[in-house]
């Protein structure tokens, strides 16, 4: 059996990022056989703009992501919540990876979405709006592949996600619904 290749995408920049931690977690799950991976460098796309989607114009920061996604099995998005929804800059991969229209990188691929929020309810208005986005993307959400995590602050303030056993296992479960997708998707 191949080995299942899983790209993590994180919805917050900020170098101490808990959602960040959240995916460093996730990839500490990985069972044998499963490879996650962090992409680096969203903050450097620039917002989608038809304008440069056009072959010979498209920027080298777009054409990266774009195969990044292409070359994985699977992908795992992490997202916080800014003012009640997903922040742009996950919004604007979730773009460029949904073109060419229909034919897009995420197009078919199985995707998991886990959100965190310092807020009470887990951030779940940015969870429903990712897994929205993501569908109209032509991405295929995994609907048992999610998490939600609430009160990041408290929880994690002092504890990296890594070291708390029911995140470990949320997380774990995450990846493991995702890799079973993904492997129903290639034996299909």
């Amino acid at each position: 059996m191949s080995e299942t290749r899983i790209l993590t995408l994180v919805g917050s920049l900020r170098a101490g990022s808990i959602n960040r931690q959240l995916a460093e977690a996730a990839v500490q799950t990985a069972p044998e056989g499963v490879d996650i991976s962090i992409y680096e460098g969203l903050a450097e796309i620039p917002f989608y703009n038809e304008d440069l989607d056009v072959p010979g114009s498209v920027p080298a920061q777009v054409e990266a992501l774009r195969t990044a996604v292409d070359g994985v099995d699977a992908v795992l998005l992490l997202t916080p919540e800014y003012n009640g929804t997903l922040p742009a800059v996950l919004k604007n991969a979730i773009d460029w990876a949904s073109r060419p229209y229909g034919a897009g990188a995420i197009k078919g691929k199985p995707v998991a979405v886990v959100s965190a929020s310092i807020s009470p309810n887990a951030a779940a208005w940015a969870h429903g709006d990712t897994v929205k986005a993501v569908g109209v993307a032509g991405g295929v959400v995994v609907e048992s592949a999610t998490a939600q995590f609430a009160t990041i602050g408290e929880r994690f303030g002092q504890t990296h996600p890594s070291q708390d056993a029911e995140a470990l296992t949320q997380l774990g479960a995450v990846v493991h619904q995702l890799v079973t997708a993904a492997t129903a998707q290639v034996n299909a």
